[in-house]
Parts: C-alpha cells; sequence; structure tokens
C-alpha cells in the first residue's frame, strides 16, 4: 500500500498487474523509443528545452487550466482522481501529475508541460466514455508523462501556433513547418505508445477498443461491432490503388494522432504479441537501466520494425517498393498497370491518346 501526495491510498480499484520501476521503453513503438533513446543521450538536451521555456507559453496554460478548468481531485470527479492514482500506481509514477477537467464538447485529451506534465480531458471525452474505458485513457495520458511525451507536445503546439503566425513569410513558414512535420510522424507513433500503456492499467481489450471505436462514433455502442470496425483498418490498408495510397499520406500529414481504426488494429496485434504477454509475466525493462541503452540497437529496432511493415503492408505503394527493392522490371509498366488497372491502352495512335486525355484517367 502507498499513498499519494495529498494523503489518498493508492491501490487499483480490482485486482490489476502492478509494474515496479517499469521503462516506458517496455511499451514505447519502436519509432518513437529510438527518438527518445537518441534525445536523453543528448547532453544538456533537458537544459536547452528548459532554457525555451521562457519562449513557451507553459506558464500561461497553466494559470489558464487552474482559473478556467476543474482540478481533479477527491472532491472533484473524485472517480478521475482513483483512475489517475490507479495508473500511476500501476506504471510505478512516483508523482502524480495535476489532472484537470476541461469544458469542451469535442472528446479529447491531452498531456502537456516542460518541467512537469499536466493531463486535461474534456467533458465530451468523461461525458462519452464509461468508466473502464475512460480508465484506458487515462492510463494512455499517464502513458504519455512517464514517456517524457509532454515536453516534445509541448513544443509542437508552440510550433503549430508559430507557423500559422509567420504563413506570410514564404521560407520561415516552410522551415517551421518541415519541424513541424517530423514532429507530427514521430507523435503519432507516440499515441501508439501511449495507447500501449493504456491497456497496460486498465488490463481490459475490450474497454480500448470501446473507446477507440466512441472516439470514431460517438455514444452509438449498440449500432457498432469490434470485428466490423477492425475490417475497415483492413479494408483501408488494402485498398484502393497508388493514387489511393497518394491520398493516404496527405491525409494523414497534417494529423498529430493515427487515425482510430488504424489504432485499434495496432492495439489489438500488440495485446496478442508476445512482448505484451512477457510485461503481463512481469519481465520488462526498469528504468534504472535506461541510462544503457544503447542508441544504434534502438535504431536497429525502428528500423527493422519499419522494414517489417514495408513486407507486410497491403498497401498497393508498399507493394510497389517492394517491387523496386526486389529488382522488379518493366516499372513503368507496373506503374501504369497499378494505377490504371493495366490492359492495353497505349501505343494505338491519337484517337486513344484523345479519349484518355477524356477520360478517367485525366
Amino acid at each position: 500500500m502507498t499513498e499519494s501526495p495529498d494523503g489518498s491510498a493508492r491501490v487499483p480499484s480490482r485486482d490489476r498487474r502492478r509494474f515496479p520501476g517499469i521503462s516506458s521503453r517496455s511499451y514505447e513503438h519502436p519509432a518513437d523509443r529510438s527518438a527518445l533513446v537518441a534525445l536523453r543521450k543528448l547532453s544538456g538536451f533537458d537544459t536547452v528545452f528548459k532554457t525555451l521555456s521562457g519562449l513557451l507559453p507553459e506558464r500561461s496554460l497553466r494559470l489558464l487550466f487552474l482559473s478556467d478548468s476543474v482540478r481533479v481531485s477527491d472532491q472533484q470527479f473524485s472517480h478521475l482522481h482513483d483512475m489517475l492514482l490507479d495508473a500511476c500506481y500501476i506504471l510505478d509514477l512516483e508523482k502524480v501529475p495535476p489532472m484537470y477537467v476541461n469544458q469542451d464538447p469535442q472528446p479529447n485529451a491531452m498531456c502537456i508541460g516542460l518541467d512537469e506534465p499536466i493531463i486535461v480531458v474534456t467533458t465530451g471525452l468523461v461525458e462519452l466514455l464509461d468508466e473502464e474505458e475512460m480508465r484506458a485513457v487515462v492510463g494512455h495520458e499517464v502513458g504519455h508523462a512517464l514517456s517524457g511525451h509532454a515536453v516534445y507536445r509541448t513544443i509542437l503546439l508552440f510550433l503549430t501556433n508559430l507557423a500559422m503566425k509567420v504563413a506570410w513569410i514564404p521560407l520561415g513558414n516552410v522551415a517551421i513547418m518541415a519541424i513541424v512535420t517530423a514532429l507530427r510522424e514521430w507523435f503519432r507513433k507516440s499515441e501508439l505508445s501511449a495507447d500501449r500503456a493504456g491497456l497496460l492499467v486498465g488490463q481490459d481489450l475490450q474497454a480500448s477498443m470501446r473507446g477507440l471505436m466512441k472516439l470514431a462514433g460517438g455514444n452509438h455502442l449498440h449500432e457498432m461491432n469490434v470485428d466490423a470496425f477492425l475490417k475497415q483498418a483492413d479494408e483501408y490498408e488494402s485498398g484502393g490503388d497508388l493514387r489511393d495510397s497518394v491520398l493516404k499520406i496527405l491525409n494523414l500529414l497534417p494529423r498529430s494522432h493515427p487515425f482510430t481504426t488504424v489504432r485499434a488494429a495496432e492495439l489489438k496485434k500488440w495485446a496478442a504479441s508476445r512482448e505484451y504477454q512477457r510485461i503481463m509475466d512481469g519481465h520488462y525493462p526498469r528504468r534504472d537501466e535506461d541510462k544503457d541503452t544503447s542508441v544504434s540497437d534502438s535504431f536497429r529496432d525502428s528500423a527493422a520494425h519499419y522494414a517489417e511493415s514495408v513486407r507486410n503492408s497491403k498497401d498497393p505503394l508498399m507493394g510497389l517498393v517492394r517491387d523496386i527493392a526486389g529488382g522488379a522490371g518493366d516499372l513503368g509498366g507496373k506503374l501504369r498497370d497499378t494505377v490504371f488497372g493495366g490492359g492495353s491502352r497505349g501505343g494505338q495512335g491519337g484517337t486513344n491518346g484523345t479519349d484518355r486525355t477524356n477520360g478517367s484517367e485525366a
């Protein structure tokens, strides 16, 4: 039995496995982990970011939430307070982050802060999810805090706002948006990591699945089905042609989160993995070993993950990448057949050319 700083008991509300000293490396997505290991190894990195705190609106955000939101405690939103203590106890996070409920009908949650993380959930999210679904979300945000994601999320928010303010400066906006795009790609992977942390806290895969479905389709569980929802993810990945592959990339670039069906499929896959089972059996990397982690090993893991993703992907663009990597011949023909569906289309003179110009291929 341990206690929170305010003296409240910190024990799970039901029998859940606890992970003493667990390192965030246990649940981090390989691309997320390699970036974080590299950043943690940089001498003076934390100092640089703390120096930036004078430029970032962190203090303003803290004051804003303190003055215009409801701080979770044993007196306010006590059920969320219990969930927060549970999550910190299970993941062995010694200092419980402050948590606020903000009036906003849009379901959302975030973990931000440079010096110390704070967690914010909206009323839309609180009203949408049941207790076990919400527990997974709270665990998700505590996972962000344990990984140190809050620092980079705050930087991303700042740079996104800055990019809008300097949009009239062509080169300045391009440079900032390049950094923002890279940060978003990392952050999408960090969301997959935090989903895993939420599962470790809630230890209820069906609740995690339900929560993701509700984020996509609202509070209509009687109208939704987990298997059908996961089938959407498979259809999204494998359907269409190269044009659709490009559109998928363009749709994803401005987002900080992966698409909801993709998150559900990724989490279900991880829950069925040996890696997850080993953690549940008590075999996981420890926090006190983080300093000895090899950057090169982390990058190799990340590279191996991306290589495996390309190998196993059903996306047409990834199939083309595999063909090119394998030395496939007639690349032009493959491109034509993949995009336009094959068939005898060319080499027959001006009439066919004119028809193609006026047809759907245009």
